[in-house]
Parts: structure tokens; C-alpha cells; sequence
């Protein structure tokens, strides 16, 4: 079974990324991809799509917009780099909502949803059971944080740790420190949850990075970080099947 879909975005590298990830996953195939709500709308009325990767904030007309006007709504994953719309997305009865810039990773747990939900449907109109997920896809190596100025691709084996700094998170890696404007849920949504690990409010730490732990610090390169309290447990439950 595959996932015909579309993707509509009017930035084009959030795009270009998406068509990039469409395109690593077997069973997805990107149809049309859009940089405005009005184009789309044309294509819906003549093509028959299982899946819209829709972004929110597009000029003229938004992607919740375009959702309240089609009469035939297929499943959506809302992509956006606001947090706010994520009561509406899910009242509008989205399959996911993904915070930008988001990793392969988080982008395939949303197909894979799709999926499911899609394959449940077959299913039970063939009165057979629901199969799990039809495939693991090879990680990535990579992810990409949107800056004040820019979108800038972090080499995930690279990256030490990131602080948090207010509203803003420091991510800092062998060779440069990036800032970021993305809130806690973001960095989580786009780190690798097997290779990264939160150990602090305001601090994630790579696992493979840790040069020495000693009573509640750890120590990277040349930073002692803290370890919280709330956080602690779950560090060490970690370290320890890392034994």
C-alpha cells in the first residue's frame, strides 16, 4: 500500500525538505508539491490524494483555511513553526502536527501514523487485522533548527550538548555554537532519542559525549553540566543499558 500525497508549504526550503524526506520513505509518493493554498485547491478538485502535508501560515489563504473549504478532506499532518495552532489543527481532526523544523525521525512517526490509520481502515473493511509499520528507514545523520536569520542543517554526530538560554536554546558542536529559537518540545522533536538525552531544564546531552559523570554532573569537553533532579532517574536508567 502507498500514500499518495501532496505537500503545501510557501517556504521553499521547509519544501525542498519535505519532498526530500517523501522521497527516503518507500512507501510515500509525492504526487504535487505547492506554495500556495489557491493551487492546491485546483489540484484537490481534480485529483484524489490520501495525504496533505499542509502548512498553516501561507499568504491569501491559510492551510486551516484551505482544510474548512474542502468538502472531502483527506488526511493531514499541519507543519508549522508556531506552536499555537496545535488545538485547531487537532479540532480541525488532523492525523499529526509538527513543530518546524522537524527531524526525519519525527517526519516518518507521522507517516507511519498515516499508515497505520489507513491500513486499520483496509482492513477493517476487509475484516482482516491491522498490520504494524511496513518498514524501518536508515537514520539520518542530520537535522535543521531555524535561527533568527536562517534554516541551518546540524551534523547530529557533531553536536555535544545544547543549553538552554532563555527563549532561546545554544546548540554547541565540535566546531560552531548555534542559536535557536525553538521552545524544549522542538529540540526534542528533532533529536534522535537513542543518541541524545535530557538531563536538565535547561540542558541535553549526547550519550556518546560524556566524558566522566560525578554525583550530579556530568562532564563534555570542557563543560560540567547539571543534572535535575526531575531528570535524573531516567539518566541513569539510560547509562545503565548503556553498560
Amino acid at each position: 500500500m502507498k500514500i499518495n500525497c501532496i505537500a503545501v508549504d510557501d517556504e521553499p526550503l521547509a519544501l525542498e525538505i519535505i519532498k526530500e524526506y517523501c522521497a527516503k520513505v518507500p512507501f510515500v509518493n509525492l504526487m504535487q508539491a505547492f506554495d500556495n493554498a489557491i493551487d492546491t485547491m485546483e489540484y484537490l478538485r481534480n485529483n484524489k490524494v490520501d495525504l496533505i502535508l499542509l502548512d498553516i501560515q501561507m499568504e491569501d489563504l491559510t492551510g486551516i483555511q484551505l482544510l474548512n473549504a474542502l468538502k472531502v478532506k483527506p488526511y493531514v499532518i499541519m507543519t508549522t513553526a508556531y506552536d499555537n495552532y496545535a488545538l485547531q489543527g487537532f479540532d480541525l481532526d488532523v492525523t499529526d502536527y509538527m513543530l518546524k523544523p522537524f527531524s526525519f525521525q519525527r517526519f516518518l512517526k507521522g507517516i507511519n501514523k498515516v499508515y497505520d490509520q489507513m491500513q486499520t481502515e483496509t482492513n477493517n473493511t476487509a475484516g482482516k487485522q491491522a498490520v504494524a509499520h511496513p518498514v524501518e528507514i536508515a537514520e539520518r545523520d542530520y537535522f535543521f533548527v531555524k535561527t533568527e536569520t536562517h534554516i541551518e542543517k546540524i551534523t547530529t554526530s557533531e553536536v555535544l550538548y545544547i543549553e538552554g538560554m532563555g527563549d532561546y536554546w545554544r546548540i554547541v558542536t565540535k566546531n560552531k555554537r548555534i542559536m535557536t529559537l525553538m521552545n524544549a518540545r522542538g529540540i526534542e522533536d528533532v533529536l534522535p532519542e537513542h543518541k541524545f538525552c535530557r538531563v536538565h531544564r535547561s540542558y541535553f546531552v549526547a550519550i556518546n559525549k560524556i566524558e566522566s559523570i560525578e554525583r550530579k554532573h556530568i562532564k563534555i569537553a570542557d563543560q560540567r553540566i547539571p543534572i535535575g533532579d526531575t531528570y535524573q532517574k531516567n539518566f541513569f536508567d539510560i547509562i545503565e543499558k548503556k553498560k
